[in-house]
């Protein structure tokens, strides 16, 4: 991900993380994904009413769809209103698409949602990541890493 897409993300007004994925996970390769919605979803996610805790994503005839994503009913919606843990197409090209499959079929990979945001349009968009998952020393060396960093910026700021 480079400055310019960091960037765009930070002045987006919604910005929905998984904050579980990088503690159970080495993320591999990244990739933006559109997502097939319905109107009260946009709705929804416009107003921070999303969740991507215990999501994976999936290939199926070529499609790669999102599982578990949690969008809340809109507020204001009538019957016309959508599931809230229905499964969600993504939208990528065919060539990403077959480069995930491959991936995936080796063993311990797996396609984790990361971050779910508004783009300048107006579209959503999920960052996706072929990821690893991690062992129980990898988990507590990340701690380490994580407790470490805080110790450095605390000690930046008294001096």
């Amino acid at each position: 991900m480079n400055k310019e897409q960091e960037l765009l993300r930070k002045k987006s007004p919604v910005s929905i993380r998984n904050k579980k994925a990088s503690f159970e996970y080495f993320f591999v390769d990244t990739y933006t994904a559109g997502i097939v919605l319905t109107g009260t979803e946009i709705k929804s996610i416009r107003m921070g009413k999303a969740s991507l805790v215990d999501t994976f994503c999936y290939i199926h005839n070529g499609e790669i769809w999102v599982k578990g994503m949690n969008i809340s009913p809109y507020f204001y919606g009538s019957y016309n209103n959508h599931e809230s843990k229905r499964d969600r197409k993504l939208l990528l090209n065919k060539k990403e698409i077959h480069n995930l499959q491959e991936d995936t079929k080796q063993v311990g990979f797996t396609i984790i949602p990361t971050l779910l945001f508004i783009d300048d349009h107006g579209r959503a968009k999920l960052d996706i990541a072929l990821c690893r998952g991690k062992k129980e020393f990898d988990k507590r060396q990340t701690l380490k890493e994580k407790e470490d960093r805080r110790e450095m910026d605390r000690a930046r700021k008294r001096f």
